[in-house]
């Protein structure tokens, strides 16, 4: 595998990142839980990947998301969002903001239809970017900052791309059965040990995988409860108001995701724009991502209490917004403008882009969706 050099800080925060992991694993009695490593890679104060000071986002980060692609994406949801403002309250909260470009947007876009946001709130766990969301958005009044989730809420709840940055228990079906995957130390570096399934866990295993007995030996994937539980926090927030929350990530419903084909999971790193399995590869210095069940993430929302409203492509969801005509207020004879946007559209909603892959899952109360939004909802899929 060859990936760019990191610089010799940056090596030497990873190093640091190591000892620390390593330290708690003896601890640990020598083996520490998957979901527990890719909390500290990723959430460690000052050395994981989010909580550390290096770029995330961008040319000289480690991946892009939609908002940096094209301001149309931010003014799609900006529509959805104000048929939602309409029917609930003026607020607005975005969890995991990234560098605030879908903030800007949004509320851009909402201005331009005429629809005050009398607070716009944003939920950011990495230190590194609040810090550029908090100089982007300076002369935005409504937006502020928070640490955690508010007892209740209603208006519209953002989240783009943040259920696959949640740490994930993976699971390895051996002789006949489900095993934990642990993280321990063998001669200096970290390796995988299995170790039998916790009651909580085989649990979560059962609701998941109902196929799971006719799965493969050696098949290995992923376990969602930190997202879940998310889920439920969201639920817990939004009872007894009015409002939608829209949830934007890459992942599959549950009979695509625990495909027999599937046999190594979903578990992605991404480091420099570059893309590669290897967990274990340079903690704090990488992103480390699963794809979402979106099946789970519904029924965790439900059972808690928050109906589902909505689930689709990134694609239709877009196109049932307008993006199509918010393309066209640019003069297609204007090719120095229109060709650039039109290109960044095609990324968002082609099907062999980002239109497929990502899906839209929308969770609420109290509120209808647009009837073109209606119209596209392919829930009974989950």
């Amino acid at each position: 595998m060859s990936l760019p050099a990191p610089t010799p800080d940056a090596l030497a925060a990873s190093q640091s990142l190591q000892q620390l992991i390593a330290a708690e694993i003896e601890q640990l009695g020598g083996a520490m839980a998957f979901s527990r490593f890719m909390e500290l890679a990723l959430y460690a104060p000052r050395l994981g990947y989010y909580s550390g000071g290096a770029s995330k986002l961008g040319a000289s980060g480690d991946f892009t998301t939609a908002p940096e692609i094209s301001p149309l994406f931010g003014a799609s949801v900006a529509r959805a969002a104000a048929a939602i403002i309409a029917q609930s309250a003026p607020d607005i909260i975005e969890f995991g903001a990234g560098t605030g470009k879908l903030a800007r947007d949004v509320l851009g876009a909402l201005a331009g239809m005429g629809v005050q946001v009398r607070s716009y709130t944003i939920i950011e766990l990495s230190g590194e970017l609040r810090a550029r969301q908090q100089e982007a958005l300076k002369d935005l009044p409504q937006v502020r900052w928070a640490d955690g989730f508010p007892g209740s809420f209603s208006g519209v709840v953002l989240a783009n791309e943040v259920l696959d940055a949640m740490p994930v228990e993976l699971v390895i079906r051996k002789d006949g059965q489900w095993l934990r995957q642990m993280v321990t130390v063998e001669a200096g570096e970290f390796a995988f040990v299995q170790r039998p399934l916790t009651q909580q866990l085989a649990a979560h295993v059962a609701r998941q995988i109902p196929h799971g007995d006719t799965l493969a030996e050696g098949y290995l994937t992923e376990i969602h409860p930190v997202a879940e539980g998310f889920m439920a926090s969201l639920a817990g927030m939004m009872k007894g108001g009015r409002g939608a929350a829209f949830l934007f990530d890459y992942g599959f419903p549950a009979h695509e995701y625990y495909l027999d084909q599937r046999v190594g999971g979903t578990l992605m790193c991404h480091y420099r724009h570059h893309s590669h399995p290897e967990a274990f590869y340079l903690p704090g210095l990488q992103d480390i991502t699963a794809h979402v069940d979106f099946t789970a993430m519904a029924l965790a929302a439900q059972e808690a209490g928050l109906p589902v409203l909505a689930y689709m492509n990134q694609s239709s969801f877009l196109l049932a917004c307008g993006i199509g005509e918010l393309l066209l207020e640019t003069d297609p004879e204007d090719a120095l403008r229109y060709l650039p946007r039109s290109k960044a559209v095609h990324k968002l909603v082609s099907p062999s882009e980002m239109g497929e892959l990502f899906k839209v899952l929308v969770v609420g109360q109290g509120v209808d969706l647009p009837d073109a939004i209606v119209r596209a909802d392919r829930a009974h899929r989950l």
